[in-house]
């Protein structure tokens, strides 16, 4: 099936390949489509719902049929487009969705059943028996969905993410990208241009068009080599962006390793951020298929695909072949088609008004209404004012007009605009903030008009930008009108295809219609259309034509479905590079990172970080062992601890200190220069949200700290009070985290530590004060406050001492009888003292509940001081916090288990609370817990049933103070 002539491809460069278990040949530069094609395969994959036979309907990433799986165990990649994936020697790519060969598929009996099977035929028929839903409807249905599968085994492959910067990002390099890179580049501004083809180029590629007197590729090459060869200019093929986000922010997809054969050990694909001052959208356009009856049929194919197959990869879709279209695209792919040889049967234009300069039969005002032949096409039937004429083929060629691929500037919410002229949506100018779009993507079809237009861009973005454009020369090209009459559905008999890959139809529009389903958004969920691979790039526009057909409102009105990233289909292994393995939440490392690791300490996520759990020593066989040592450093001599996870804050502003007592429940403006207080944050439902200190550094000066879980969480809140609530004070603030390394020196030696360590002794600094110290002529500052219940500091340093310091610290420590703890051990000291958590303040709890009423002030007013003194939240009879230690023969606590009076039975009507924290105490020898109990503060001294029925345990407590060690604060404050 090939035809000569140049094209893309090299022959003299044979690539060997397989398809289904058959070996074939093709050339360099083919995609396996192309090749296939070549080859005289037509088949290549079986509908999702009815296991129809399906041949490639495109040519580029839009492809909605031809669908395959490539490689084996865990190189195994499902659902790749034969469309663009690139030849290389040795591919092995096979068909999917079908069972037991391609040629013959045993689930083909649903097209029989296909009356019954219709849209939203789930909801209607799997309803009765009601238990059979779980059992039987819902497990046949998971194992019959899906198109392609993995292989469920580890990836192997390399993936990569990246970054990049550019004053200018061009997204397509057709005609229009190419000039708006061209016209940036002369301006002196750094720009990217990036397609997802293998070359630049876009249609030119696949057209006869000449521009500046000689072929479209050839041009687009000079062009594309020219731009490489600048310094300022970047050019990235195989590379589809495929998503717009705040701030300039755009999502791409790089291709890197298509044959990894030849490049062993490369990434398969990188990952790229790409950070643009400003962009230019000239990403071309999609033709959309015409739906009629058996439209679906192997071979048939749109126009613009069948120039490119003829034109680039010089293959011939078939020997005998008819076009039919409503616009003069149809014409320009006849042409095409004589000029290489092939037999033209008919060329059908559904104008009344066309007229043909082609010797070819030809049918003006007709329309195609059927096709004929089971795994390929075989003959159309056309119909005329006359009647019904069959004609043979065995390719048809069609067009219903083109869309522009605006699709990015819908990511950022935005929506498109209708266009009657083209028939068509068209791109909103400010969809996405810097971004301008030009070409055939904003409904400039000649090429002529997208190189004006991607000049005219590449202007109007430079002068944001603050540059000058050189005056553009545009270089000589076709500049046809555009004239189409608009076409979507062909009425008649049989099923008309709309949505090739899900099997949806105009019957499945129409009945979502009847049954009330007018809006696009809920016809789309009831028929699936648009919801596959291709998200509907061939099939939404027909789509919601039909649907406004159906319920008597024009297409502006019916609107668009919402278009989200990612424009085509991304592997989670590609977003989630070099995190194979783990989790999908981001890992952060504290600066003592690697020295607590070097320790042995297992590390455990706590809020986004990772955590020293212990720090085991030889000889130790459990954690306990290791966590009581650490309990006695902190108690007899000294710990350290790391506790730069803590959320940082850094307030400053005339108002700082009135803005801080708006969002505290207590007062903070009155505080001392040089003194930290303990602070209480409330929701504004009147629920506590975190607890934290807030150290005064100076006049206008406040650092606020955080729990480790809600530091995002006070930082949004922060931002919204000042925003929305108070934006009219005069404050700022800023999170300095990751900025400070900081560590807990805790115990009775940890001034005598400090003295020794500081170029100036502590002195007398007083419980809850703060200052600037020195540490080796490194500025530090040093808070005297404790989460222990010892006489404690905080030392702070810029995170870049962080490690170096760690590791003197904890040197140091050890030099006096103590060391390093960990999270095992502060758990417990914090039990023992009965500080508290968001184990305890999980959201659900008051001020009151924790014992912290009074820390409302009654002198001003704060965020969630009206809500938490309704009713509700402040009657008898809430549960309150206490702690609790087993008095029964089972000494063990564990956390989530229910309390009980001691002869109720343990179902939830009776629970009177439950356990949030436990730990062993090394410093009593027993459990202690601290929970929720139902009144609690008035039950000390009671004793309870802790019941744990996920563990099966059961024991009995006493009900005692949260503070159940130093409970006047002395060795604190000592």
């Amino acid at each position: 099936m090939r035809i000569a002539g140049k094209g893309l491809i090299d022959r003299a460069r044979p690539v060997g390949f397989r398809f289904d278990g058959h070996r074939y040949e093709g050339f360099a530069g083919d995609t396996l489509a192309s090749a296939l094609l070549a080859n005289g395969i037509r088949v290549m994959g079986r509908s999702f719902k009815y296991h129809r036979p399906r041949g490639v309907l495109s040519a580029g990433s839009e492809e909605p049929n031809a669908l395959v799986t490539t490689g084996l165990g865990p190189a195994q990649e499902p659902n790749v487009r034969a469309t663009t994936l690139e030849l290389h020697e040795g591919l092995m790519a096979r068909s999917q969705n079908r069972w037991p060969s391609l040629g013959w598929d045993a689930l083909a009996v649903n097209d029989l059943f296909a009356p019954f099977l219709g849209a939203g035929f789930y909801y209607k028929t799997f309803m009765w028996p009601r238990r059979f839903w779980e059992r039987v409807y819902e497990p046949v249905i998971r194992r019959a969905a899906g198109l392609g599968a993995l292989s469920g085994e580890a990836v192997t492959q390399k993936y990569e993410r990246a970054w990049a910067h550019c004053d200018l990002l061009v997204i397509g390099a057709g005609p229009a990208g190419l000039m708006a890179a061209r016209t940036a580049a002369e301006a002196g501004a750094d720009v990217i241009l990036v397609d997802e083809d293998t070359v630049c180029g876009g249609r030119l590629n696949a057209e006869r068009l000449e521009v500046d007197g000689r072929p479209g590729a050839e041009w687009a090459a000079a062009m594309a080599a020219d731009l490489a060869a600048r310094p300022n200019v970047r050019i990235m093929t195989r590379t589809t962006v495929t998503g717009a986000y705040d701030g300039g922010v755009y999502g791409a997809l790089e291709r890197l390793a298509h044959d990894v054969a030849m490049r062993p050990g490369a990434p398969l694909e990188c990952f790229w951020r790409i950070n643009a001052r400003a962009a230019v959208l000239a990403a071309g356009a999609l033709e959309r298929p015409v739906a009629f009856a058996n439209n679906d049929r192997p071979g048939v194919m749109t126009a613009g695909a069948v120039r490119a197959y003829l034109n680039r990869w010089r293959v011939a879709p078939g020997r005998n072949v008819a076009v039919f279209g409503n616009t003069d695209d149809a014409h320009r792919t006849a042409a095409d088609l004589v000029a290489a040889g092939v037999h033209v049967s008919a060329l059908i234009d559904a104008r009344p008004h066309a007229r043909c300069d082609l010797d070819v039969p030809f049918y003006a005002g007709a329309q195609v209404c059927n096709a004929q032949g089971r795994h390929g096409l075989e003959a159309i039937s056309i119909a005329r004012a006359s009647g019904i004429e069959k004609v043979q083929a065995d390719c048809l060629a069609m067009s219903g007009g083109w869309n522009p691929t605006l699709h990015l500037t819908c990511h950022m919410n935005g929506r498109p605009a209708w266009n009657p002229d083209i028939a068509a949506f068209v791109p909103r100018d400010g969809a996405i903030p810097g971004m301008v779009t030009a070409g055939a993507c904003r409904g400039d079809f000649s090429t002529r008009a997208c190189l004006e237009g991607g000049a005219r861009a590449a202007a109007q973005a430079l002068e944001t930008l603050g540059l000058k454009a050189p005056e553009a020369d545009i270089p000589k090209a076709e500049d046809s009108a555009y004239d189409i009459a608009p076409l979507w559905a062909v009425p008649g008999k049989g099923r008309a295809w709309l949505d090739f890959q899900n099997d949806v139809t105009v019957k499945d529009v129409k009945q979502a219609a009847v049954e009330n389903f007018r809006s696009v958004e809920h016809m789309k969920r009831y028929t699936t259309q648009g919801m596959a691979t291709d998200q509907g790039k061939n099939s939404n526009v027909a789509a919601l034509a039909v649907l406004a057909d159906a319920t008597g409102r024009g297409i502006p009105e019916t609107g668009t479905t919402t278009f989200r990233p990612p424009y085509s289909p991304v592997a989670i292994a590609a977003m989630g590079a070099g995190a194979q393995g783990k989790g999908f939440a981001p890992e952060r490392f504290t600066t003592s990172h690697a020295a607590s690791v070097a320790r042995g300490a297992p590390m455990i996520e706590a809020g986004l970080w990772y955590r020293p759990s212990y720090f085991p020593k030889p000889g130790e066989t459990h954690w306990r062992q290791s966590c009581d040592r650490e309990v006695g450093y902190v108690r007899g001599a000294v710990g350290i601890a790391d506790v730069s996870t803590l959320g940082k804050i850094d307030i400053q502003g005339r108002d700082a200190g009135a803005f801080l007592d708006y969002v505290y429940t207590n007062t903070f403006s009155t505080l001392k220069v040089g003194r930290v207080r303990y602070g209480l944050m409330l929701r504004e439902d009147g629920f506590v949200m975190d607890d934290g200190t807030c150290a005064r550094l100076g006049e206008e000066h406040y650092l606020m700290t955080t729990t480790t879980a809600a530091a995002g969480q006070v930082m949004r809140h922060l931002e919204f009070v000042h925003q929305c609530l108070a934006p009219k004070m005069d404050v700022r603030f800023i999170s300095v985290t990751e900025q400070w390394a900081q560590f807990a020196v805790a115990g009775p030696k940890s001034r005598a530590l400090l003295d020794d360590l500081l170029d100036a002794p502590v002195g007398d600094m007083p419980f809850m004060g703060c200052g600037e110290v020195t540490v080796g002529g490194v500025a530090a500052r040093l808070f005297r406050i404790s989460f222990s219940g010892e006489h404690a500091y905080e030392l702070a340093v810029p995170a870049r001492y962080g490690d170096a310091l760690f590791r003197e610290l904890a040197a140091r420590a050890e030099g006096l009888g103590g060391g390093p703890y960990g999270m095992e051990a502060l758990n417990v000291l914090r039990i023992e003292k009965g500080f508290i958590t968001h184990a305890e303040i999980h959201g659900r709890v008051t001020a009151d509940d924790i014992g912290m009423g009074r820390m409302i002030s009654a002198k001003k007013d704060c965020i969630g001081k009206t809500m938490a003194a309704r009713p509700g939240l402040s009657e008898p009879g809430r549960e309150q916090l206490v702690g609790l230690k087993p008095v029964g023969a089972v000494k063990e606590l564990t956390a989530g288990a229910h309390l009980f009076e001691q002869d109720a039975q343990a179902v939830s009507a009776n629970d009177l609370g439950y356990l949030t924290s436990v730990g062993f105490s090394p410093t009593f020898g027993r459990f202690l817990g601290l929970g929720f109990l139902r009144d609690g503060r008035e039950r000390h001294g009671e004793v309870l049933r802790a019941v744990d029925h996920l563990r099966q345990t059961e024991t009995l407590v006493e009900v005692q103070d949260p503070v159940q060690f130093d409970a006047d604060g002395g060795r604190t404050r000592d």
